[in-house]
């Protein structure tokens, strides 16, 4: 008799796989998309898969890339499963990703009642956030010890060519780098913000992508919403578990 189901989310920036049980994150596994998608998806499978796996489900923009899966879902459905799973009775989901955004509006039982989803443009997403610390010289683990040195900085362009200028611009006025690091932040989490209100969330947010393993993002984000925000150690693998989950319903 089967045990685990497997769930495998490929984003456009890592590829998460999640082994679990019916009650709980087994293993898991995290790595960089790359140009190779289709590869680093196998890659995730074959570290995972075992013969006590009876469903395979697969999620997010490669979910059509790995014959071995038994279903393909959408990664806003994933999502909300994985969120209610780790943040229980929360109102929405905000998630930030490589490439896009989505804010989720979900049922009492953690089903989606609607969604949006921002994919026309990097501005507040990861990869504006890399970006940023290609520029300032730092990692994304140093984000969480940034503290202002001066006054508030505002970075009014969220187009990732003009933000680049801009925050080089200010990097020559010797603006110190936390405060640039900490007016981006700011201004990817009202624009986010911004995005989410136009659904009628009630009650708590849960923050899943990559970004929500950063506090200073977390508190930020919860300062321009205007209610609380939640995550957890395991909101990156999300799409990944909410997968998972819907694929433990098959197992036999």
């Amino acid at each position: 008799m089967a045990k685990y189901s497997l769930g495998i989310d490929c984003g456009s920036t890592t590829v998460k796989g999640v082994l679990f049980d019916g009650e709980k994150v087994v293993d898991s596994r995290l790595v960089a998309t790359s140009a190779r998608p289709a590869l680093r998806m196998h890659e995730v499978y074959e570290k995972l898969w075992n013969e006590d796996v009876g469903y395979v489900v697969t999620t997010g923009y490669g979910r059509e890339l790995l014959p071995e899966a038994n279903k393909k879902v959408t990664e806003i459905t994933c999502h909300a499963k994985g969120a209610h799973f780790l943040g229980g009775s929360v109102g929405g989901v905000i998630d930030i990703g490589g490439q896009d955004s989505k804010a989720i509006l979900l049922d009492k039982d953690g089903n989606v009642a609607d969604f949006l989803m921002n994919d026309k443009c990097a501005a507040g997403t990861g990869r504006f956030i890399e970006m940023m610390c290609r520029i300032l010289e730092c990692t994304g683990e140093q984000l969480d010890t940034f503290s202002p040195k001066g006054p508030t900085v505002d970075i009014t362009s969220m187009c990732t060519v003009f933000a680049e200028s801009e925050i080089i611009s200010l990097l020559a006025q010797d603006v110190a780098r936390d405060d640039i690091a900490l007016g981006v932040i700011r201004s990817i989490c009202r624009r986010t913000a911004t995005f989410a209100s136009r659904l009628p969330m009630q009650g708590s947010v849960f923050f899943s992508g990559g970004l929500a393993r950063y506090e200073l993002f977390r508190s930020h984000l919860e300062a321009a919403i205007g209610r609380p925000v939640v995550t957890h150690a395991q909101s990156q693998l999300c799409g990944a578990l909410g997968a998972a989950i819907l694929g433990y319903r098959f197992v036999k």
